[in-house]
């Protein structure tokens, strides 16, 4: 029996404008140490590496550094506050659950790998009535490795019930990219989500500038 191909996506700025929920809990967490807020439009590049980095950045912004058992204290109390918010103002992104339908209906299966713990990327995909699509969700706990490491990506493909040489990555950062380079995986960009360095310049195998255009990208990358 021929196994599925498996379209593997990263989860915040990939699927979901979570930056909303994201900053919101970081701004949380600022405040309480007695620090200004950081503004969403210059924050979004900051997402991408999970929580404790993103409050990391949030950090230096202000000029901060704090010990590791402080951080990890900060992190647990971003966490709390994130979960009770987790689908305040996170949206799919426009076009995403159409073009999932026409994935899925070419025969696709989906799945997740995200640096975002897999307890929250579950209860996030949950709320927005997500989860039933993807056959595998997993964050950066659930192999004990996280992007840009190749058995990160290979493990989610095998969860889902795949084989890594019939997958596709799906994502916005350097750490997409290099994860899918590394598995020796094909990769396609979006250009909508959190990145310090342009998605463009990244050179995916693929650049979209909108879901409705993945299920072609998806097909040209099966017929190469």
């Amino acid at each position: 029996m021929k196994s599925p191909r498996i379209v593997v996506f990263d989860l915040d700025g990939t699927l979901v404008d979570t930056a909303p929920d994201l900053i919101d809990a970081l701004n949380y967490v600022l405040d309480r140490e007695g620090l200004s807020p950081v503004p969403l439009a210059s924050a979004r590049s900051m997402i991408g590496a999970g929580a404790r980095k993103l409050i990391e950045r949030g950090l230096e912004v202000e000029g901060r550094a704090v010990s590791v058992a402080e951080l990890d204290r900060l992190t647990r109390d971003f966490v709390d506050y994130y979960a009770d918010h987790i689908a305040d103002g996170s949206r799919p992104f426009d076009g995403l659950e159409t073009a999932l339908d026409r994935l899925q209906a070419q025969g696709h299966r989906l799945a997740v790998c995200t640096n975002k713990l897999e307890w929250l990327s579950k209860l996030l995909l949950e709320r927005l009535g997500l989860s039933p699509r993807f056959a595998a969700i997993c964050g950066a706990d659930t192999f004990g490795v996280s992007k840009p490491d190749p058995a990160f990506l290979r493990e989610t493909v095998a969860r889902a019930g795949g084989r890594l040489a019939d997958a596709i990555m799906v994502g916005d950062a350097g750490t997409d990219v290099g994860v899918a380079r590394r598995a020796k995986v094909p990769v396609i960009g979006v250009d909508f989500g959190y990145t310090d360095v342009p998605m463009a310049h990244l050179k995916p195998d693929r650049l979209i500038s909108h879901m409705r255009d993945l299920p072609d990208a998806v097909a040209s990358l099966v017929l190469a």
